[in-house]
Parts: C-alpha cells; structure tokens; sequence
C-alpha cells in the first residue's frame, strides 16, 4: 500500500503519512486508531505495544478517563515523564 492510498483510507494528508512513518511527528490519538484499521492491526501493535505486557491498572484507568479529558491527561502524564515529578 502506498502512502497516498493510506492517506486516503485513514484521511488524513500524505504529508502526516510520511511524517509518522519517518518519526518526524508522534501519531496522536486522533489518527491512532483509523490508522490501525486501515492497516489490518491492533493500536498496540502500531505504538509497539506487547498486550501481554501491558500495565492493566493503567490502561483500565485510561479507559475511565472521557474522551474530551484524554488531551489534558496526556499533559499532565508528559510532565511527568519530562521532570519526574507533577510539575
């Protein structure tokens, strides 16, 4: 599949295909999962993910989070993974 025919199946520029592929962007949420389908696979599989090895307390709290709040999630975890700590 080219990049062009996945642009088109998930919808979403070319550009952003390339830009994913080669690193140059993180794949956010948005595009995530549309990605996975078109290609056939799991979210995990994309993000390198092993699902037996997954934190379940983690992911069982994420699932919990709405949809509208997962952005402001995301801030507060990159935080967290840039300083160590809340702030």
């Amino acid at each position: 599949m080219t990049q062009e025919e996945l642009a088109d199946i998930v919808g979403c520029s070319v550009a952003s295909i390339g830009h994913w592929e080669t690193g140059a962007r993180r794949l956010t949420d948005k595009w995530l999962p549309q990605l996975a389908e078109a290609l056939n696979t799991s979210v995990g599989y994309i993000m390198q993910h092993d699902p037996e090895n997954l934190p379940t307390d983690i992911l069982d709290i994420w699932a919990d989070i709405p949809t509208e709040s997962r952005a402001q999630a995301l801030k507060v975890l990159e935080s967290f993974k840039r300083t160590g700590t809340g702030g």
